[in-house]
């Protein structure tokens, strides 16, 4: 994936910092005037992520999670250090910051995420940052709290809900096939043909290429 997609100086930044043993993805996500960011999704080594934001000169105003699985939040509270912005989640995946089981599944000291969330994220709500809006879309179905952020015209940060041709997992706790599928076809997949989607783990693809060429979930014809 490129460093930073940036085409012209009204284009957004966006900055891939893959980090984990998950090979998760955080972005970094930037009005090229202001150079006001989100954080979205900071899930492990949190001097990569504050290495790469102090390399663009961005100036944090928003951590967001798109769910609430370990691999996406570990960061939360070291960048946080730093950067104290307001953190948000839908309130569905709250509970996952202070999951237990799975801490000491992968060996960490509970409570995952210590900071207790500051925006309780809806459907159709939106964040703004310098020129930049992001509207938050509810798709459930690898999370009960799952969440997209469309960024228009530009894009979407899918979280782990739809990757390049394949779908985020629904045997997790709280997952159901039914419904990631439900959220893919009758939400992210009626939105703009060319927004890029940018997702929780591998390469970026596009709307139009998943609705055709997604194995798992295809577009109604």
């Amino acid at each position: 994936m490129p460093a930073n997609i940036s085409s012209t100086e009204q284009t957004p930044i966006v900055k891939c910092v893959t980090v984990g043993m998950f090979e998760e993805n955080c972005y970094l996500y930037a009005c090229p005037e202001t150079r006001e960011a989100a954080i979205i999704d900071p899930g492990d080594e949190p001097e990569k992520i504050l290495e790469a934001i102090k390399e663009l000169k961005l100036v944090p105003r928003y951590i967001i999670n798109t769910h609430g699985h370990i691999d996406h939040i570990c960061a939360i509270d070291a960048v946080s250090a730093v950067y104290p912005v307001p953190l948000a989640i839908h309130p569905a995946d709250v509970p996952l910051y202070t999951d237990e089981r799975t801490a000491r599944e992968y060996g960490v000291t509970p409570p995952l995420v210590r900071r207790k969330p500051d925006i309780l994220l809806k459907e159709g709500d939106t964040i703004s940052f310098g020129t930049i809006t992001l509207e938050v879309i509810h798709t459930p179905g690898h999370t009960p709290g799952g969440i997209c952020l469309i960024s228009q015209p530009y894009c979407v940060f899918s979280g782990d809900t739809l990757f390049y041709r394949s779908i985020g997992r629904t045997d997790f706790p709280g997952g159901s096939y039914e419904q990631i599928e439900q959220s893919i076809r009758n939400k992210l997949y009626t939105l703009e043909d060319e927004l890029v989607v940018f997702p929780g783990h591998g390469q970026p693809t596009t709307i139009i290429e998943e609705k055709y060429e997604n194995p798992f979930v295809t577009a109604e014809e």
